[in-house]
């Protein structure tokens, strides 16, 4: 299948060399020109890096960026392909057969996306390194329609950090939306899975990625999940909500600090203190001031253009 990478970035300048670097060593590899940066005016070196490499690149206003309406111009950049793989600046390929296990799965026509698995990077921290465990297990799994009742809103948890989807597809349901917040992902996978697509887990196709919140980084974080929620109501409506799923989560991630960094609890009940709170008023941001929703947020750039 003919498939093309698209990256977006913004002062990307300390990643992007390795990202370019696993990519080149993948079992499979388009052309550069078949690997689109869509950089949102990055005062580092990351542009240097992207043409000296030989990639494709478009440059946008800062201002402008949008989590769906960005990759939707890029994707309208890319020619014709069967697939379309995006990754985030800071996602690692972790080994060399990566994007030809995420690829081959496009064999199963019922297929409109295939989301990664991701490991943590060597830095990651307990907290972080246990998220990634949890969210991405080492076994690969198919999800559909039929799967809702039993997972839940889990049935369509894909990351753009790593995951691809079939062309045609993406096209056929008018591809992101333009003016989430975040979880564009999350949304076009739901949209799928109700058009009666599957959405496949691949765990062989792999990348390290991860973040080291700060508790207030990850309030802000979880304050827009639940302004998506909010605003994307008909998800949870479909789906069912998320509670089960924290409860899973809380337990899995206290017997994981128990065994391996038990000193890291405390700082873990702050921080899921902060993401429970940062979610709730997420989730209730209508009956917040509007000068105060953006000091809460992580993505300050959607609220000023809620108000263009």
């Amino acid at each position: 299948m003919k498939f093309a990478i698209i990256i977006p970035t913004y002062n990307a300048g300390q990643f992007l060399s390795n990202s370019i670097c696993t990519l080149t060593k993948q079992t499979i590899f388009p052309s550069c020109s078949q690997v689109y940066i869509i950089d949102s005016s990055s005062r580092d070196n990351t542009i240097d890096i992207a043409k000296e490499a030989g990639l494709d690149i478009s440059i946008i206003p800062s201002r402008d960026f949008n989590h769906g309406g960005t990759r939707n111009i890029a994707v309208d950049l890319v020619g014709e392909v069967d697939v379309i793989v995006f990754l985030t600046q800071d996602a690692f390929l972790s080994n060399t057969s990566s994007l030809y296990s995420m690829i081959k799965k496009f064999d199963d026509q019922d297929i409109g996306a295939v989301c990664g698995r991701q490991i943590p990077h060597d830095n990651a921290n307990p907290i972080a390194a246990h998220a990634r465990f949890f969210n991405y297990p080492d076994q690969s799994r198919v999800m559909g329609k039929n799967d809702i009742a039993v997972y839940g809103i889990k049935a369509a948890f894909v990351s753009n950090s790593f995951t691809a989807y079939r062309s045609s597809v993406f096209k056929f349901l008018g591809g992101f939306p333009e003016d989430v917040i975040l979880s564009e992902d999350m949304y076009l996978a739901a949209h799928m899975i109700l058009s009666g697509y599957k959405i496949a887990y691949e765990a062989d196709a792999c990348v390290k990625h991860s973040h080291n919140y700060t508790p207030w980084q990850e309030f802000k974080r979880y304050f827009d999940i639940g302004v998506f929620h909010s605003t994307e109501s008909w998800i949870q409506e479909k789906f069912g909500g998320a509670g089960g799923e924290g409860k899973r989560f809380l337990i899995s991630e206290f017997k994981y600090l128990l065994k391996h960094a038990p000193m890291w609890i405390p700082r873990a009940c702050i921080t899921n203190f902060c993401k429970i709170l940062g979610y709730k008023l997420g989730k209730n941001y209508k009956r917040l001031p509007k000068s105060l929703r953006p000091k809460l947020s992580m993505h300050k750039a959607y609220w000023s253009q809620k108000e263009r």
